[in-house]
């Protein structure tokens, strides 16, 4: 099959290649319930090698510069206690941790979760972590301007392979709440 966006040699539908995708991934797939059928998640392999955004899209597609998106995990603390959170926001902006975020989780400070942290919670390898399979009960903050999109390229859960994703899909997940404003744009 034809991907919708970027230049890959074949996508599937990740239903059909569950095999390629970490457990929670795959487990997220064959439990999918949104209004978005599993079927139009979509999975292309791709070489980490060409895993920094200049060179991925000079390989892929130019046009998947304004078309992904990352996702990365926060922590916020309030009294001692810790709340670990998705933020989900286009590759070309930042997601707006100190502001948008901190206020969404009502803690005092928020941060980048450290890289032992993200990869030992959610069970993906880090450059590869994807809102599609983390852990029951995490919030998953998505830039309104992912929403948008008609298809979106996100991590897979591992360095190797993507996952193309419709926008609203987003909108679907498990502790989605959409925000305006999340992504600023990168510096």
């Amino acid at each position: 099959m034809r991907a919708p966006i970027g230049d890959f040699d074949r996508a599937t539908p990740a239903p059909d290649c569950l095999d390629e995708l970490t457990a929670p991934v795959a487990e997220a797939v064959r439990g999918w319930s949104g209004g978005v059928p599993a079927d139009q998640i979509l999975y292309v392999e791709t070489d980490p090698r060409w895993a920094d955004t200049a060179v991925f899209v000079e390989h892929y597609g130019s046009d998947l510069l304004e078309r992904s998106a990352n996702c990365v995990v926060v922590a916020g603390k309030r009294g001692g206690e810790s709340t670990l959170a998705a933020c989900v926001v286009l590759s070309t902006a930042r997601a707006d941790v100190n502001g948008v975020v901190r206020r969404h989780l009502g803690v005092r400070k928020a941060s980048f979760a450290p890289m032992d942290t993200a990869t030992g919670e959610t069970g993906m390898e880090y450059g590869g972590i994807t809102p599609v399979g983390l852990p029951e009960g995490w919030p998953v903050l998505v830039d309104a301007a992912v929403v948008d999109l008609p298809y979106v390229l996100v991590g897979s859960g591992r360095r190797r392979g993507k996952l193309l994703v419709p926008g609203k899909a987003f909108a679907e997940l498990p502790g989605a709440v959409v925000l305006e404003g999340l992504g600023r744009p990168a510096a």
